[in-house]
């Protein structure tokens, strides 16, 4: 019996790739550097933010050490975060109400820092529905490696079949299956389909999604 739902944000929830992409060019105009958002969305959204910047500066030879580049990166961040409101992604608060009110539990499981979240949080207050909040601040490794997922399942005392993981990126697929669970990816751009084909279903939108887990009677 499906008892709780499991929620990667940016990207899933959060209409936010757009938003990292401008703060990373911020900081890489710095060393001569822009990305295009198709690069964006190819080779870097849905990765954890160390991870990108070592590979940005590997890729570019940019002289900045790693450890000042993050935290200029979430320095950032959060800055812009306290500022700005981010749209969510089509479908996703009638969706949330709609989970909420059937008695699921909900959860969040992202590769974002926790002060991230919480300033996400802050603006929109679709905090009020999350009964845990699982970020890069409480693990170790970050997505793709289920750690997260290990974590968010074991603190709220389930079986694995009791859970269902919502991503939208290869690496949040990954991480979800890594850790035994089932995951369904929800991707609007139809051409990152093909690349989330070890999903076990994807959708659109949430409102996809709401009409097939009551089609399918899991809720």
């Amino acid at each position: 019996m499906l008892k709780a739902l499991l929620f990667d944000l940016d990207g899933t929830l959060i209409d936010s790739e757009f938003f990292h992409y401008e703060c990373w060019n911020e900081i890489l105009k710095e060393s001569n550097v822009e990305l295009t958002y198709d690069d964006w969305l190819k080779n870097y959204a849905g990765v954890p933010l160390p991870t990108n910047a070592k590979n940005l500066i590997e890729k570019y030879h940019i002289q900045t050490p790693l450890t000042d580049v993050i935290e200029r990166r979430e320095n950032l961040t959060l800055e812009r975060l306290k500022t700005t409101d981010v749209n969510l992604m089509p479908n996703v608060l009638d969706a949330l109400k709609f989970f909420y009110d059937k008695g699921l539990i909900l959860a969040i499981v992202t590769s974002s820092p926790r002060k991230d979240v919480e300033a996400i949080f802050e603006r929109n207050g679709l905090g009020k529905y999350f009964k845990l909040i699982i970020t890069r601040s409480e693990v170790l490794k970050s997505k793709p490696d289920p750690e997260s997922y290990n974590v968010c399942r074991e603190q709220l005392g389930l079986a694995i079949d009791e859970c269902l993981v919502f991503e939208d990126t290869i690496n949040g697929v990954k991480s979800a299956k890594a850790a035994n669970l089932i995951c369904y990816a929800v991707q609007s751009n139809e051409r990152e389909h093909h690349s989330l084909s070890i999903a076990d279903k994807l959708f659109l939108n949430f409102d996809e999604v709401k009409k097939y887990l009551i089609k399918s009677g899991q809720i």
